[in-house]
């Protein structure tokens, strides 16, 4: 029986990782320091008999050395998240992310154990070759903008894995994830989808930042943990980087107009700049789309959740959250 270690696994991704899991008879060990995840996303499985948390940082090495033993594959998803945060704690979000890899790939490498490394679109930085290919060249902003560490210590994290395999001969498998939204995500970090949600439930203004014809592809959180699954188990994978999203592009302001519609809202859609909504100079992407013929390749992996289906999901979850007393 196979035991996976899922790092930030009460996290959004996180636990809809574990809830499949589960589902396909995995023995699974959560590690998660609650700093963004809730133990209330896995209120579906957490009496699950198969299933152990540990409320710990991944930076704790003894803990760490005793849950790595114990299991088979390393699900790496813990990291500092969402742009406002990366904003408002950029040493937090360096540390986290490098730190907390160091440590994963370390250990792995102890007790021989295959480690799936969770990346972001963010690493393509202001690529215009579209759609994003696994391969592509990244520019990133400058040094003195602190939007652009969140990328650049992920791009360490995929350096650091690589570099792993190389030496080491650790399997190592990396997957960047592109704007990943559902049930359970948090717009408290600057998520773009559950805030415009949330303000159009509450009848308050959609806030659109910057002009609001940037265009972006939002996967679906189901989708996106059967991808990550399927490169767990598949031998091809091992020693390469893949996309997963969705192809399905849509600005930011018709974003707003759909959940609006969709939420039977009439909030009003205002345009707020970049300097007032995050700091002064914030860069942005204008467009981002990833290529996914690799892992379709690979392991026939497809999206297949339209946006519109998994807008109406992320409604209909923050109407429960909301008569239920929850954030």
């Amino acid at each position: 029986m196979t035991h996976a270690l899922i790092t930030g696994g009460a996290g959004f991704i996180g636990s809809h990782l574990a809830e499949r899991l589960l589902a396909h008879g995995y023995h699974v060990t959560i590690i998660d320091n609650l700093s963004t995840g809730r133990i209330a996303n896995l209120a579906a499985i957490e009496q699950h008999p198969k299933l152990r948390i540990a409320i710990e940082d991944i930076r704790n090495t003894n803990v760490m050395d005793r849950l790595v033993s114990e299991c088979d594959v390393i699900f790496h998803l813990a990291a500092a998240v969402g742009v406002q945060r990366i904003i408002s704690e950029p040493i937090e979000t360096i540390e986290t992310n490098i730190g907390g890899t160091e440590v994963v790939l370390k250990t792995a490498r102890r007790y021989r154990k295959k480690v799936l490394i969770a990346s972001t679109s963010e690493v393509y930085g202001k690529g215009i070759r579209f759609p994003f290919q696994e391969d592509d060249d990244s520019v990133l902003g400058s040094t003195a903008r602190s939007r652009w560490s969140y990328a650049a210590s992920k791009m360490v994290d995929e350096f650091l894995a690589l570099a792993y395999l190389k030496e080491t001969g650790l399997p190592v498998v990396i997957f960047r994830l592109f704007n990943t939204v559902g049930p359970r995500q948090s717009g408290q970090y600057g998520m773009v989808v559950p805030r415009f949600v949330r303000w159009a439930i509450e009848g308050e203004p959609i806030m659109v930042y910057g002009d609001g014809q940037q265009q972006r592809c939002f996967g679906n959180v189901i989708d996106v943990v059967k991808a990550i699954h399927l490169l767990s188990e598949a031998p091809g994978a091992v020693g390469q980087v893949f996309n997963i999203g969705s192809s399905e592009e849509v600005t930011i302001q018709q974003l707003a107009e759909r959940v609006r519609e969709r939420a039977g809202s009439r909030s009003e859609i205002k345009l707020i700049p970049y300097d007032e909504a995050y700091e002064a100079g914030f860069e942005d992407f204008r467009r981002r789309v990833p290529a996914l013929g690799k892992i379709k390749a690979v392991v026939q992996w497809e999206p297949t959740t339209p946006l519109n289906d998994t807008i109406d999901q992320i409604i209909a979850y923050q109407r429960e959250e909301k008569q239920h007393g929850g954030n």
